[in-house]
């Protein structure tokens, strides 16, 4: 049986690939190329369904997946709680405020109670970098980061891909310019790490108070020979196919020395408006991670004109955590941990 009359898309749980051979997704450094292809297939056929009048599948049915969020967070909660309600498991949503983390139990000991109960997979978001990879290392069930502090965010990576795909054909060959707090962005990190992989050379650009070091550094040979830094806007978009807006964190930042004059100079400097972009390619896009701080990192008309696919963005983070959620929960049971 075909879902949504696409050929060879089994209602069922997706066939495990030697491509994808994980129990979780803690980062994209774990990932080769071949498994974020995999993915990203998977991913354009949730996003054929999404279009259809009835879009739940029977995929994960009796699964269950928590949403352990510890950061605040709007598109990427939602839409992991949308993924797998579409899949028909069972979603069960966890802020720290209403529970036992505010009278004070551990990160630990709140994923142990909460892999007693038997989930199949808990995707986690905490201001800790790491902490995904302790909770994969420690629960039975699959653990998928969600963003852990300054270190990783690998499904935005995944649906920054998913949406580069779909807007240019291919990834491989392109030119991506990465703007904005690199210093405090695990956005940046994962997407440096995927796009590298994925045959795309990557223009790294920031004042030097927000570029931390090494940071072409992250995959070895693959990103020193595919990423450079600049602190220069018009130089990281000159030519650039992909334009990636990134706010500044001001939250992560607190109690620091201010680490450029004021908002008014940061955008003025690199800001992204009409005049800048036009340094791109005429067919360059506009990407978004969210949320935008208007009139800051990215002008109004240029978030809002035809050549910006945030929302486009938003769309993909569903299919792509659709798929993800599917490759892990669908037999996790028997697959080597990775």
């Amino acid at each position: 049986m075909t879902a949504r009359g696409l050929p060879g898309y089994s209602v069922g749980v997706a066939p495990r690939s030697a491509s994808f051979a994980h129990r979780h997704l803690v980062g994209i450094a774990d990932l080769d190329a071949a498994a974020i292809g995999v993915v990203l297939d998977l991913a354009d056929r949730h996003m054929a369904s999404a279009a259809e009048p009835v879009k739940k599948l029977t995929t994960l049915r009796g699964k269950t997946v928590i949403n352990l969020f510890f950061e605040n967070s709007t598109r990427t909660r939602t839409s992991f709680e949308i993924a797998a309600k579409r899949l028909s498991a069972d979603a069960v949503n966890i802020s720290p405020s209403t529970s036992s983390a505010a009278k004070g139990e551990t990160l630990l000991d709140t994923a142990k109670n909460l892999d007693a109960m038997g989930p199949d997979v808990v995707v986690v978001r905490h201001a800790m970098g790491g902490a995904p990879h302790l909770l994969a290392k420690t629960l039975r069930c699959a653990v998928v980061n969600a963003g852990d502090g300054q270190h990783e965010h690998p499904t935005q990576a995944l649906l920054d891909a998913a949406t580069m795909r779909r807007a240019k054909g291919a990834i491989d060959g392109l030119e991506v310019a990465i703007v904005g707090d690199l210093a405090h962005s695990r956005v940046a990190r994962s997407n440096l790490l995927c796009l590298t992989k994925l045959g795309a050379r990557v223009r790294l650009c920031a004042p030097w108070t927000l570029l931390p070091p090494g940071l072409t550094e992250l995959g070895g040979d693959l990103t020193r020979e595919r990423s450079r830094v600049t602190t220069r806007l018009e130089d990281a978009l000159d030519g650039a196919d992909v334009v990636m807006m990134l706010r500044v964190q001001h939250e992560r930042t607190a109690g620091e020395a201010p680490r450029f004059a004021n908002p008014r100079e940061f955008s003025k400097t690199y800001g992204l408006s009409a005049r800048t972009l036009a340094y791109a390619k005429p067919d360059a896009i506009v990407m978004h991670p969210g949320p935008i701080n208007r009139g800051v990192e990215l002008a109004p008309d240029v978030a809002d004109s035809g050549r910006a696919v945030i929302l486009e963005q938003v769309s993909w983070g569903v299919a792509v955590r659709m798929a993800v959620l599917e490759l892990l929960a669908g037999d996790v049971a028997g697959v080597a941990a990775a």
